[in-house]
């Protein structure tokens, strides 16, 4: 399938894009229309990941980046890959995920309402599906910027934002460009039933780049931290907790008070958490219920907590600009190093 927009370079420079438009709207959509009767595509081979039970690979030194053959997301074994992010739906009739526990990385962003929805971020293993996919919001652009034109899969957006998409940094894939990637599931009512077809959506936007650092660090854990058995993150209608499982060597997730897994892989079992404390402010457009949607602020500095091996680490956060990585730091300056595995970041507001 050719992607008509493939061989077009979007703009690099965030700010101008950004202020391109200034027009607020109804965020709309793609989330109606008839299944497609697509045959779920074969996995992309991957280097086979250590279970959670496995012992920790060896890692790089905490003060430099992931070396090559390792994925700069995880510090895992892994291949050069392509980057694809992937909005994902996520209050309670979209649970449980598909595909959620084959991501690199897990955002969790604020959305209309106080609830959540999380941006998928995977390179070193696809799935044969991954979802409920649900609408992209104006800070993903920012956010997704230090990763280099990655592929953006999402079920639509407000008729305004939408030109500031396919004018960002990355390789928007709504549902109406890339038709064969997405399916829907009769299992689920709409709008909680699309789901997207990694394989077929990476084929859709050919020259989508590579995994890249974005300024994580893996190894040793640092002196210091305290013990957690479990930690709460709170949003104004949404709540994660995430509880330490020795025998996984990970922490299991819960959202709303419920563990969460997913329909493939079982329980969400990331092996760091990071909880960066972000501010988050009304942007210029709103839902269709007239909410204002947040815009999650992640250029700057701040605060973070971050969770491995069954301790909290007290860290700072910083990222100069929107093409930047952002880099985590114990509160003497050294590097913060993460546990090689699943990393989620709750983009959470600032206390």
């Amino acid at each position: 399938m050719t992607d008509e927009r493939g061989a077009r370079r979007p703009g690099r420079v965030l700010t101008a894009l950004l202020c391109a438009l200034t027009a607020a709207g109804l965020y709309g959509c793609s989330d109606s229309g008839p299944p497609e009767p697509a045959p779920t595509p074969t996995p992309v081979p991957a280097t086979t990941s250590p279970t959670p039970t496995s012992p920790a690979p060896t890692t790089p030194a905490p003060t430099t980046a992931v070396p090559g053959g390792r994925s700069p997301f995880t510090g895992l074994v892994a291949r050069p890959a392509p980057v694809l992010a992937v909005k994902i739906d996520n209050v309670g009739p979209a649970r449980p995920h598909t595909g959620l526990g084959s991501a690199d990385l897990v955002y969790v962003e604020q959305v209309e309402g106080g609830q959540t929805r999380l941006l998928a971020v995977f390179s070193s293993r696809l799935p044969d599906r991954t979802g409920p996919v649900r609408s992209a919001r104006e800070s993903d652009m920012e956010l997704l910027a230090q990763f280099d034109d990655p592929a953006l899969a999402y079920s639509g957006s407000q008729t305004a934002l939408e030109p500031l998409l396919k004018a960002a940094p990355l390789r928007a894939l709504p549902q109406e460009d890339a038709p064969r990637a997405f399916v829907r599931s009769a299992a689920r009512p709409a709008p909680h039933n699309l789901y997207l077809l990694p394989g077929r959506a990476l084929a859709a936007a050919p020259g989508t780049g590579m995994a890249r650092d974005i300024g994580f660090r893996f190894g040793p854990a640092p002196d210091g931290g305290s013990p957690v058995g479990a930690h709460t993150v709170r949003y104004p209608a949404a709540r994660y907790t995430f509880t330490w499982s020795p025998p996984d060597l990970a922490w299991r997730v819960a959202m709303d008070g419920r563990p969460a897994g997913t329909t493939d892989a079982g329980p969400l079992r990331p092996t760091t958490v990071v909880i960066q404390y972000v501010d988050i402010r009304p942007s210029r457009f709103h839902d269709f219920l007239g909410n204002v949607s947040p815009y999650t602020e992640t250029v700057g500095t701040g605060t973070a907590l971050v969770l491995r091996d069954g301790r909290v680490h007290e860290s700072r956060w910083s990222r100069p600009s929107a093409t930047s990585g952002t880099t985590f730091t114990t509160p003497d300056g050294a590097p913060m190093t993460f546990a090689p595995g699943q990393v989620w970041v709750v983009l959470a507001p600032r206390p």
